[in-house]
């Protein structure tokens, strides 16, 4: 892919291994402990940046000016002025695309040219919250209890949002936290991963250049542990977003039961990818592959489990194979890059235990499976795409989310075979469905148990449509009215005027 602008060049004005405080209040600052963490770059391991490690006390301090900011000038903005707000930040993110994208390649190795091609995306969330912020309204409601009595609801502001994101993509994930608050009127605290904090920080810094007052949205960088925890259990947060695994959604929604906040969690998944025998294999093979391998498999909605028809099985599998060894793995500063290295050192340790355990169990090693080394590789943690067939439903490969670029690949002979096997998962987030038939395609769809169910395609978010999962995928929506929903609450009054009429003619 040609670029208009050179990445490694921009990528050595941006991090040089300084130290980047966090953003509290309208103010740069180090953690109150004094201790600091490293951002590192996963595609070679060195150093791109030191960023404060936030604790406790740093979150209560945001949490503090958030509070501050939400009860006073925040609180005056009108629909409009918040509208406006978000349009202007919109307009600077269009500017600095370019600078965004290289620093979320650089924290989290997505290639170049990925990172780019969210720019629709994100700044259409952007454009769209701001539509949003003036269109939202309560109801007027006829009663049916005596009297002439008319009720209303108002729509308000639910208070302070504390919002976790994970590594694998910072900016798309900050503004679908960010944006939907401010455009209700929210105040927020979002604390990004200790893997990737780097981006978030710029994003603060365009949210002060657009003029968002200060403590209005907060920076707090640090572990999750230590940052994170501290967050979701903090008394004077009214509403808590978590993007994230499982494990650790169930420990943020135990930690919100301590003042009754509101919950939303984009949990962890399992996804399946039905193909049947009648589906265009010319372009479900890329797809399909790509539904795990476009981001090294670190994508909650992986299709991961591949399930295609017999008949068609063998050369699915054997086209799903090539295609993806004739992926170019390297850094992903590199516009030739097509798969960039997993986070860190950790994750491509578990992703090769993963690769292990299914040929122990017995699965076929199609292709890939190793880990990357040589001149290019070294430092970074690159992992080949891995395709296993001859995969049982009981392995571990096929129930257990790797988060990594492996694909497991089972064949089905009906239909309700394919629905029983894609459903039997904790998991319920999203689902892949391949056919040339529309009827097959609506009725599938209707039975697979997740929140999104795309057909003949994969990774289609817009920013008007909720997304979200089922069962222990989460519960919550992102994007679309109901997005807005999760950040208001609802009051219900009664119509003065009739409420008077009502009082005067009570008798005596």
């Amino acid at each position: 892919m040609t670029l208009s602008f050179d990445p490694r060049a921009k990528a050595t004005t941006l991090y040089h291994g300084e130290f980047r405080p966090m953003f509290i209040g309208g103010k740069w600052v180090a953690a109150q402990s004094g201790q600091e963490m490293q951002a590192l770059n996963p595609a070679t391991g060195e150093v791109l940046a030191t960023v404060p490690r936030g604790s406790a006390a740093d979150i209560d301090a945001a949490v503090k000016a958030a509070r501050a900011a939400f009860e006073g000038p925040w609180s005056k903005f009108s629909p409009y002025e918040r509208q406006c707000v978000l349009l202007r930040i919109a307009d600077l993110f269009e500017t600095h695309w370019e600078e965004l994208s290289v620093s979320d390649t650089l924290d989290m190795g997505l290639p170049i040219t990925r990172t780019l091609a969210n720019r629709r995306r994100v700044i259409g969330m952007l454009r769209f919250y701001a539509g949003m912020a003036t269109a939202l309204h309560g109801e007027s409601i006829d009663n049916s209890i005596p009297g002439e009595i008319v009720s209303f609801t108002r729509r308000e502001a639910v208070g302070v949002v504390g919002a976790i994101i994970p590594w694998n993509a910072p900016t798309a994930a900050s503004i679908w936290k960010i944006a939907p608050a401010l455009a209700t009127g929210c105040t927020i605290v979002l604390k990004p991963s200790e893997d990737a904090s780097l981006t978030p920080l710029l994003i603060a810094r365009l949210m002060q250049e657009a003029g968002v007052p200060d403590g209005v949205v907060n920076i707090v960088t640090g572990t999750g542990a230590e940052a994170g925890a501290r967050l979701a259990e903090h008394p004077d947060v009214n509403k808590i977003v978590f993007t994230g695994s499982t494990l650790t959604g169930q420990a943020i929604a135990r930690a919100g039961v301590t003042n009754l906040k509101r919950v939303s969690l984009e949990l962890g998944g399992k996804s399946p990818i039905i193909v049947c025998r009648d589906a265009d294999i010319d372009k479900a093979v890329p797809v399909a592959a790509m539904a795990v391998f476009v981001h090294s498999g670190q994508i909650c909605i992986a299709g991961s489990r591949l399930f295609v028809a017999r008949e068609i099985h063998d050369e699915f599998v054997r086209r799903v194979a090539e295609y993806a060894g004739r992926l170019r793995i390297g850094h992903g500063i590199d516009s030739e890059t097509e798969i960039g290295p997993l986070i860190n050192a950790r994750q491509a340790g578990k992703v090769e235990g993963y690769i292990k355990a299914g040929s122990d169990e017995g699965a076929q090693l199609v292709t890939g499976g190793s880990r990357l080394t040589g001149e290019l590789y070294d430092g970074g943690n690159f992992i080949a795409p891995t395709v296993f067939g001859a995969v049982s439903d009981k392995m571990t490969i096929a129930r257990e989310e790797i988060f990594g670029p492996v694909i497991s690949a089972m064949p089905f002979d009906t239909l309700d075979e394919a629905v029983a096997r894609a459903n039997a998962t904790p998991y319920g987030l999203a689902a892949g469905i391949f056919t040339t038939h529309l009827g097959t395609a609506h009725k599938l769809a209707r039975r697979i148990k997740a929140g999104s169910v795309w057909v003949n395609m994969y990774h289609a978010i817009d920013p008007a449509v909720p997304f979200g999962g089922m069962k222990m995928s989460g519960y919550g929506r992102e994007g679309g009215i109901e997005h807005l929903h999760e950040y208001l609450e609802t009051q219900v009054g009664l119509d003065p005027d009739r409420l008077i009429t009502q009082c005067r003619l009570k008798p005596a």
